[in-house]
């Protein structure tokens, strides 16, 4: 019983929440014209200031692996958004009590949640075209979120989403 309370303890640490992302975009957009960008200065992130310095230097350097440039004159501007959100455990325990004999027979069980919710974060991204179609490109992005992480730990999260939001950037090239 110490062995399955064990690896069911290991499971629990263990397991990690990959990073899912959703795209969606204009499907009238010319994406081979767009080469240069840059973001919004009044963008809201909804992240501390070193949280979204993380993720902008994540982005660039995301982007420039592809080829794009950022330029003060670009062809499309960024907006980044994002929201914390509780998620529920998945992990339940269960219980169970059963009763039979003969022909007749009797069972119970209850669910009992195991750990904490975390905390994930859903970030979004959307590329802008300000002198053409407006809202072209749009990246919908979901992981865990630690508030406590150490900035190198933060570095290597907002690097892997960038990674995967730009994966999927420009649409048909994944």
């Amino acid at each position: 019983m110490k062995r399955i309370l064990l690896l069911f303890s290991v499971l629990i640490v263990t397991a990690c929440s990959p990073i899912r992302v959703s795209y969606d975009y204009e499907k009238n957009a010319n994406f081979t014209t767009y080469k240069t960008y840059n973001y919004y200065d009044d963008m809201k992130s909804g992240m501390s200031e070193l949280d979204t310095k993380r993720l902008i230097n994540a982005m660039d350097n995301a982007l420039q692996t592809k080829g794009y440039i950022k330029s003060d004159n670009p062809d499309f501007f960024i907006d980044i958004g994002s929201s914390e959100y509780r998620q529920q455990s998945n992990n339940n325990m269960v219980v169970g009590a059963g009763t039979g004999g003969g022909n007749i027979g009797g069972g119970i069980s209850v669910g009992i949640p195991v750990g904490q919710p975390k905390l994930g974060r859903e970030i979004v991204i959307e590329f802008v075209d300000e002198k053409g179609i407006g809202l072209f490109w749009q990246a919908i992005s979901n992981s865990n979120y630690n508030p406590k992480a150490s900035p190198e730990k933060r570095d290597a999260q907002f690097s892997a989403i960038a990674a995967k939001v730009v994966e999927g950037y420009p649409p048909g090239q994944e």
